[in-house]
């Protein structure tokens, strides 16, 4: 019964991280089809997400190495975290206003990709995995709690800012930092 878990654990991690992969390559490289990071941070800045150029960069970076750190099954918890944490500000920014079907680019996908990171972060990756392999045991359920509550934080305080942003229409010398220019 357990390899037949552990096999199962293996494909799902390694299916939707190599995903997540792709997706952070399209991001950081323009590979497959992607418009790289002058392109994606366009797309952030269109999302009004101030400052556009580091929060592109830490969505591209969360993509590619939450999926590799999932598909390898290294560091777990923060794996998953960063998968979590991109794609809630996704479902927020994008999916929200569309409702829940993804027929009408709804909430529905990447609720099923949130609640796939949170399971296997929760569950841990099982033995065919780099944490299983170099002994890796992050203190759980506690690391993979704070650091999901860390994240939790980071996302409502972006709201915050955003919403501040929207309402003041004033750029920061934060955003001025970061200018693409």
């Amino acid at each position: 019964m357990l390899t037949y878990v552990n096999t199962g654990l293996l494909i799902l991690r390694l299916v939707v991280g190599l995903i997540f992969v792709g997706h952070g390559t399209q991001k950081l490289f323009g590979w497959f089809g992607g418009r790289g990071m002058e392109g994606h941070t366009g797309l952030v800045e269109k999302l009004n997400i101030h400052p556009a150029r580091f929060w592109a960069w830490v969505s591209a970076l969360g993509e590619f190495f939450g999926g590799l750190g999932l598909a390898l099954g290294l560091l777990t918890p923060l794996s998953a975290t960063a998968i979590i944490g991109t794609m809630l500000v996704v479902m927020i920014k994008v999916n929200w206003p569309n409702g829940f079907w993804n027929t009408n680019r709804g909430l529905e996908w990447p609720l099923v990709l949130i609640t796939v990171a949170f399971v296997v972060g929760l569950t841990g990756p099982g033995f065919y995995s780099l944490d299983y392999v170099f002994g890796l045991r992050l203190p759980e359920p506690l690391t993979y709690v704070i650091v999901l509550a860390a994240m939790l934080i980071t996302v409502a305080l972006l709201g915050k800012m955003l919403e501040r942003h929207a309402k003041n229409k004033v750029q920061s010398d934060f955003d001025n930092f970061f200018a693409l220019k």
